[in-house]
């Protein structure tokens, strides 16, 4: 028989509970998840499983050249300051021996990883599910973090989880969809969302075709929380790094630029960038609650 997933989940084409077949293996592996309606998504060989249904999504994916970029920037560490901040703001709301985390945009799940080590310790039941719209960055996230739940699925959708579902909704350089977060989040739950500073590489920017940060952003980052969520802190991070050229070109690969220029194209334009590179990110970490009363 079919059992629950230790996160509820809920069916893309029925918004039934979907449950977890194991086929013979054991969770957090099964072989396919079903709902009563008969609707069944079976797990790719890496272990995700792909929930967009239908049309699917009308916004561009990750190709799997840009998440080979992703994946080797970030496993150099050099964001992992970011990674250590974002567990050390959600450590209090998870603290207490269960809890489940939501990764939306995980892309290649090296954030996620970093969380689900640093919690560990405090949160030995901590769950996670991990959503994406680019199943070449669930391939490496899969693997990254066997023990979450991997779903590729388009976050403008309705989420593929249940209502007040979660403690805490990380969202790192990825979209917003701040009504289905308030749904799937429990109340007293956080929301935690890093986006990039004025400022944020602006050594290699222009060279490289990256996009400028907007001088909007945070009001724009406002507007689209307004009415579902409210600030409860905010923090700003600056981390200096010293970057190869090929650091750089894996760099503004890996993000937006990565959908119209391509590789090569990017790593021509570095010819006169030093071999070694001194760069500023700069973050913003933002802590939301839900709207209403205190939690």
């Amino acid at each position: 028989m079919p059992s629950s997933p230790a996160v509820p989940l809920l069916c893309p084409l029925c918004r039934a509970p979907l449950n977890a077949a194991d086929g013979g293996q054991a969770a957090p592996r099964p072989a396919a998840l079903v709902c009563a309606s008969g609707h069944s998504f079976d797990a790719a060989r890496q272990g995700y499983f792909n929930l967009l249904v239908g049309k699917g999504t009308v916004f561009e994916a990750d190709s799997a050249e840009m998440v080979a970029a992703r994946f080797a920037f970030l496993e150099g560490g050099h964001y992992r300051p970011l990674s250590d901040a974002v567990a050390t703001a959600v450590t209090p709301v998870l603290s207490g021996g269960a809890g489940t985390i939501l990764d939306s945009g995980t892309g290649t799940g090296h954030y996620l990883r970093a969380l689900l080590d640093a919690l560990a310790p405090t949160t030995p039941g901590l769950t996670a599910v991990a959503l994406d719209i680019s199943k070449f960055a669930l391939r490496r996230a899969a693997r990254l973090n066997p023990e979450a739940i991997n779903l590729v699925c388009d976050v403008w959708q309705p989420l593929p989880v249940a209502d007040a579902a979660v403690d805490v909704i990380t969202v790192i350089f990825a979209p917003r969809n701040a009504a289905e977060f308030a749904r799937v989040l429990r109340p007293g739950g956080r929301l935690v969302v890093v986006t990039p500073r004025a400022g944020h590489l602006a050594a290699v920017t222009r060279q490289t075709g990256m996009l400028g940060i907007g001088a909007d952003k945070d009001d724009r980052l406002a507007e689209s929380m307004s009415g579902h969520f409210v600030v409860r802190s905010v923090q700003d991070l600056d981390v200096p790094m010293v970057l190869t050229r090929g650091d750089v070109a894996d760099l503004a690969f890996m993000g937006p630029a990565g959908h119209h220029l391509d590789r090569a194209a990017i790593y021509g334009r570095l010819d006169g960038l030093a071999a070694a590179t001194e760069v500023e990110a700069r973050f913003r970490i933002t802590v939301f609650s839900p709207a209403g009363p205190p939690g």
